[in-house]
């Protein structure tokens, strides 16, 4: 289905391992990788984080093949992968058990239908210790569901506000 429809670039269509978190197609999903480019939260318990109106400030841009994730706090990263879902089908993205087993959560995050794009990850460190996370290399699992028919109104459609996202993307 993913190069019948183009749906992800680059698209590795075996599971990669080579000293790496494992990437790329897997039994029923895909094992997407993280970009080395990050907003680390670096804001305070004082400070309040709010959806509507998000403090830019609050973040610091970072770029490396890996991050560290201070303690109780989180990072923003990108998918390596670039997403262009068909108006019938539906993802999931969720964590690698990898990354799960050391406290480091992803967010659970919908590919909706005609939804393209990087994906922008939140990756919250739940640990009492620091925690490192690796750049192109796997981070979660992507998992596809098929429809037999069209949705009545796809992402597109609604000219969702996180379409065709090229970069980090603060909310809006």
């Amino acid at each position: 289905m993913a190069l019948e429809h183009d749906m992800i670039k680059p698209f590795e269509p075996d599971q990669i391992k080579k000293n790496n978190i494992s990437y790329g197609l897997s039994s029923y999903g895909y094992d997407i990788r993280i970009a080395d480019e990050f907003k680390v939260f670096k804001g305070s318990n004082k400070d309040i984080i709010d959806p509507k109106n998000i403090r830019p400030d609050l973040f610091e841009d970072f770029k490396g093949s890996s991050c560290i994730i201070p303690k109780n706090s989180f990072v923003l990263a990108r998918s390596f992968e670039y997403f262009k879902m068909p108006s019938n089908v539906l993802a999931l993205c969720t964590g690698k058990s990898t990354y799960a087993r050391i406290g480091v959560i992803v967010n659970v995050t919908p590919l909706e239908p005609s939804w393209e794009g990087y994906l922008t990850i939140a990756i919250s460190n739940a640990s009492p210790s620091s925690a490192k996370i690796y750049a192109n290399e796997g981070l979660a699992q992507v998992v596809f569901f098929e429809s037999s028919e069209q949705c009545e109104t796809t992402y597109a459609d609604r000219k969702g506000k996180y379409q065709a996202q090229t970069s980090i993307t603060l909310p809006k």
